[in-house]
């Protein structure tokens, strides 16, 4: 196999894109972040990493909150302008016909367009150069009965999430596998004769 060579970056790809958002139910904003991620099992520990320069950081950092709101094909419209526009001169909200609904341990609103919010409390920040790493707990996961299985588990293939990567956003959904499918043993049905 042939390789080229480039300089370091970030080019762990594809990665989630989602909209943060942040303050309170009356003053609020959101952010779109594709560096983000899980830390931590126990307890659930989450990240997102912002720019400093950022109209978010400051809420974040005051208010040592925020929610994950998980992105769909539906909403890559809404996610891509939540990114490039600046809170401090547009109410995102408002420009994208999102709608606010009060979280349940967190002061800052869901986006109720999202499929899965994710309340977080902020327990550290780790200045890392570029963007500043919010290290946080989760609290609670709220995800529409509208994509609950007959199971009870979340079905991520009915509410078509998008990805980042490289500049570019792609639709997820189509299942390849479940985990632990590589070496799992074939079961075999005992025939009576």
């Amino acid at each position: 196999m042939s390789r080229q060579i480039w300089k370091s970056g970030t080019f762990i790809y594809p990665i989630p894109a989602v909209m943060v958002s942040c303050g309170t139910m009356k003053e609020s904003n959101i952010i779109t972040v594709a560096w983000t991620g899980i830390l931590n099992t126990n307890p659930a520990t989450v990240y997102i990493s912002v720019r400093p320069t950022r109209f978010s950081y400051k809420i974040i950092k005051e208010e040592k909150e925020f929610v994950i709101n998980l992105t769909t094909k539906n909403l890559a419209k809404a996610t891509d302008f939540c990114g490039v526009r600046t809170g401090e001169k547009v109410d995102k909200f408002k420009e994208m016909n999102l709608h606010k609904e009060k979280a349940k341990f967190v002061k800052c609103p869901i986006i109720r367009e999202s499929p899965v919010a994710v309340e977080c409390k902020v327990i550290d920040i780790k200045e890392l150069g570029s963007h500043h790493m919010f290290i946080a707990e989760v609290l609670s996961i709220d995800a529409d009965k509208k994509y609950i299985d007959d199971k009870g588990a979340f079905d991520i293939s009915k509410c078509d999430l998008i990805a980042y990567a490289n500049g570019h956003y792609y639709s997820l959904g189509k299942k390849v596998g479940k985990f632990g499918f590589s070496v799992k043993k074939k079961s075999f049905k005992k025939t009576v004769n």
